[in-house]
């Protein structure tokens, strides 16, 4: 049996980072919203309890894939407690679009789904808890794919609480470059002092990502990109960059600026959702 699953982008409607911790790590508040625009998994049963990845990404070895990675380590737990049998297997590959770098959330969005979809298929019946803690395991940004709706999150990231943004059109624009999540996180101007608000009071505020400043010092691109868009609409850098969004009311006008964009840059235009389209697909929504 072959499935299709959604996995959905993500932007930071905000970001900002509140501190850094002794561990290394950044406590930062930010507010997720999904897209109706992503990357597509495709999910194959297996009775030869094999976990194995038909779509191979450039400069990413099979063993460290997160899909895979994802796909094993339910395998692993739901065997440990006897709630699937040892024969499950899956064969995994993924449509992407969704580019690596971008801030988008891809490759957590392709772990995400995959614990989803797994765990409905081999019937494993984890909560929604055990599959978030699984996804934590992965990276900090899972979680919040796995449990499919809008969130304010704190701490690193893993501490969520259900959000309910307005749901804009976004034009979000590539500006053709990758940003490690490292590489913003050390340089040593970014800002870490931003006072810790109630999520009440932030949506009173403008939105803003502390991580642009940086973003736009190191990367030309992501600094053009968005000197462009902003004479268009309020748009900023989603999580560590590259990519840009502006927000509108309305896709036509989402689409009318999209039509005005130079050739150096590439877009799309997608709708805003407080409710994932995994866990639309998960409930047959």
């Amino acid at each position: 049996m072959t499935t299709l699953w959604p996995a959905p982008a993500k932007l930071n409607l905000f970001l900002y980072i509140t501190g850094r911790r002794a561990d290394g790590y950044h406590n930062l508040q930010t507010l997720f919203q999904f897209l109706d625009y992503g990357d597509t998994v495709e999910v194959t049963l297996t009775d030869n309890g094999q976990i194995q990845l038909q779509t191979q990404v450039a400069g990413v070895p099979e063993e460290q894939n997160l899909l895979v990675r994802a796909a094993r380590l339910l395998h692993s737990y739901a065997l440990s407690k006897g709630q699937i049998a040892a024969s499950c297997g899956a064969l995994l590959s993924v449509d992407k679009k969704l580019p690596m770098g971008g801030g988008l959330g891809g490759g957590s969005s392709d772990a995400a789904t995959v614990l989803v979809a797994l765990n409905a298929l081999w019937q494993a019946s984890l909560t929604e808890d055990e599959l978030a803690a699984l996804g934590l395991q992965l990276g900090a940004d899972v979680p919040v794919f796995v449990r499919g709706h809008a969130a304010f999150a704190e701490g690193v990231g893993e501490q969520l609480t259900p959000a309910t943004p307005a749901e804009k059109w976004y034009l979000v624009i590539h500006p053709g470059v990758s940003i490690s999540t490292p590489l913003i996180f050390t340089d040593p101007d970014l800002p870490r002092n931003t006072p810790v608000r109630s999520l009440e009071t932030l949506l009173k505020c403008e939105f803003k990502n502390d991580c642009e400043v940086i973003a736009r010092k190191r990367f030309r691109e992501v600094d053009r990109a968005l000197s462009w868009l902003l004479e268009y609409a309020p748009s900023r850098l989603t999580g560590t960059g590259a990519c840009v969004y502006a927000e509108f009311n309305t896709e036509a006008e989402a689409r009318q600026v999209l039509e005005q964009a130079p050739q150096w840059l590439q877009g799309f235009v997608a709708k805003g959702q407080n409710l994932s389209p995994l866990l639309r697909s998960l409930r047959g929504i």
